[in-house]
């Protein structure tokens, strides 16, 4: 089976404009050669993919299917083409980062702030993974860098401490847990939560929590970023688990210790070998080092 992108761009360029002619001009083709290019293409798959009528072409349910991996195919080579340029434009390198939830929206953004200010030719990946996908990213040596909560444990990676917090509950003011100076995380099981988007690091790990105590987690909504979670729940939708750190001083919020062992957020850093890393994933590191001892100091 041969085709190639040319094939893959008429095919959408045909979705998009439900026209052979139109299309051909869209790809910059003579309508003959994007009709025969057609006719190979769907001849070497051995299935139509698109009706033909007086109106003009739609996909067929194996048409759109086609269509759906060609714009993920056209998406991955823009991806490439920005990853690349930079490169052109005089970049030196890039890092690739894990972090989870905490750390990304906490701390990195100031730390990492100050980093690239002053290597303006450096690009920094950061992706946020929860702590154990961090931890077997660093060790297979698909990231360089992982931000992670210790609790996880890092067992054969290199570490270093980097920030330190504590998730809370946030309440409404006049909430029955406001009166709380502390309460355990099952005791909040009954309540509905205001909680960030699924897949995001925090979102698994509460509902990972809320599973080994044999229960479920009652998501009322879940937004993006942990002011959100807090705004919702000062606005009386639910309450939430967010860092402290992110916590605003906002007289309708209230905040309610965790009295489980896992509260404390102490983040650490880790690497497969410091020795082992690049020029600028070791800078880097040590950056981010020295931001950990200076919130301790």
């Amino acid at each position: 089976m041969h085709y190639d992108l040319p094939d893959l761009r008429l095919v959408a360029a045909i979705a998009d404009s439900g026209s052979l002619t139109r299309a051909a001009g869209l790809v910059h083709l003579a309508p003959s050669s994007a009709s025969h290019r057609l006719t190979q293409l769907e001849a070497a798959l051995g299935v139509a993919l698109f009706d033909r009528h007086a109106r003009g072409l739609t996909p067929t349910p194996a048409g759109e299917s086609l269509l759906r991996h060609a714009r993920q195919v056209f998406a991955q080579l823009e991806q490439m083409h920005a990853d690349l340029a930079p490169y052109a434009a005089g970049l030196h390198s890039q890092v690739t980062m894990f972090a989870n939830t905490n750390a990304i929206n906490c701390f990195l953004p100031e730390d990492l702030g100050d980093f690239l200010r002053e290597r303006p030719r450096l690009r920094v990946s950061l992706e946020e993974q929860p702590s154990p996908a961090i931890v077997e990213a660093v060790a297979a040596g698909q990231v360089e860098i992982g931000v992670v909560a210790a609790e996880g444990g890092c067992a054969g990676l290199e570490t270093a401490p980097y920030r330190q917090d504590r998730l809370v509950l946030v309440v409404p003011a006049g909430h029955p847990l406001a009166g709380r100076n502390e309460v355990a995380f099952a005791e909040a099981l009954g309540e509905p939560f205001v909680c960030l988007h699924a897949g995001s690091a925090i979102h698994t790990f509460m509902m990972n929590h809320a599973a080994r105590l044999g229960a479920r987690l009652d998501v009322r909504i879940q937004v993006r970023g942990f002011n959100a979670v807090c705004r919702m729940v000062a606005a009386g939708v639910g309450i939430g688990m967010v860092p402290r750190s992110s916590v605003p001083a906002v007289d309708r919020l209230k905040t309610v210790e965790i009295a489980d062992p896992w509260a404390p957020r102490d983040l650490q850093l880790c690497v497969r070998s410091r020795a082992a890393l690049n020029p600028a994933a070791a800078a880097l590191f040590a950056h981010l080092a020295a931001k950990g001892v200076r919130a301790d100091a």
